[in-house]
């Protein structure tokens, strides 16, 4: 999937050409799914227009503009933006390797972190009709929530960060967002809902929680781990965990959750080794394990 190149990206604003470095993503590659656990958002079909934007003789961006029904005011996205440099960002961050991991902080990376999600929903399904349509719809739809659980406008959550992993800066060398973001989590602090003793498990005699959350009541938890596969196996989900368990015990939780698929054995094996342990043996009814980590 090319990500400048006949790029499949909403509403936008072209501004100046800017000379930038671009590194072109090979059609072959896709997204490597750690694992996938997330508040389901309907899909609604939608019709695209195409809208294609030279710069001068030699370049052009092709772009879809995806039309909502959403009369509220979405913020402008562009494309051709630059990536934050590494000493513009100064809050919690875990560097590794080639790479760093942060909260998001641009509008272009929380699209782009619903992209990387949308990209890895549709994975299994890519050679159907449509699918890029249908995953455009889906990054649009992820893109609102995602923003919007993020601002706090999510009742269901106390906060919610959305971490991406980025490429570091190189000397003399300048990326856009759209070639920098190479893998996303979100980290929410919840409370437990009535009835519930563990995330997603109610138990009758259990207390139940007050409107008001107390720290008792509350509890972190990870959901939406996706990594580009052309950059796969570099540590980059261990480390985004490892940062988001260092943000979950920085506001004062003690326990840090995740749920996992039976069958993903990788992604078990992975939280395991970042001091993950199974809270139960038996599956939901949706077939995933509930594990903790103790922060």
């Amino acid at each position: 999937m090319e990500l400048l190149h006949g790029s499949l990206i909403p509403r936008f604003k072209i501004r100046r050409p800017i000379s930038v470095f671009c590194k072109r993503i090979k059609k072959q590659d896709s997204l490597l799914i750690v694992d996938l656990f997330r508040e389901n958002f309907p899909i609604s079909y939608t019709r695209c227009r195409t809208l294609e934007t030279h710069w001068d003789n030699t370049q052009s961006i092709r772009h879809l503009i995806v039309p909502s029904n959403d009369d509220s005011k979405q913020p402008e996205l562009i494309f051709n933006r630059l990536q934050l440099s590494d000493e513009e960002y100064t809050d919690m961050r875990c560097s590794f390797g080639r790479y760093i991991a942060r909260e998001a902080i641009l509008n272009e990376e929380y699209w782009m972190a619903a992209w990387l999600r949308a990209e890895a929903h549709w994975e299994a399904a890519a050679y159907k009709r449509h699918a890029e349509s249908f995953k455009l719809k889906y990054a649009d739809q992820e893109f609102k929530a995602l923003k919007k659980r993020c601002s706090g406008q999510d009742g269901n959550l106390l906060q919610c960060f959305c971490l991406v992993a980025v490429k570091k800066e190189v000397k003399n060398m300048k990326r856009t967002v759209l070639n920098s973001i190479v893998g996303t989590m979100d980290l929410s602090i919840r409370q437990y809902l009535q009835g519930e003793t563990y995330p997603g498990i109610k138990k009758q005699s259990c207390v139940l929680a007050s409107k008001q959350p107390f720290d008792a009541h509350k509890y972190a938890y990870i959901s939406n781990v996706v990594v580009a596969k052309y950059a796969r196996r570099r540590g980059i989900a261990i480390n985004m965990l490892g940062l988001a368990a260092r943000i979950a015990a920085s506001v004062g939780m003690k326990k840090l959750y995740v749920h996992v698929t039976v069958d993903n054995k990788p992604g078990q094996e992975l939280y395991k080794k970042r001091g993950f342990e199974f809270v139960t043996s038996d599956a939901s009814s949706n077939g995933h394990l509930l594990m903790r980590m103790e922060l």
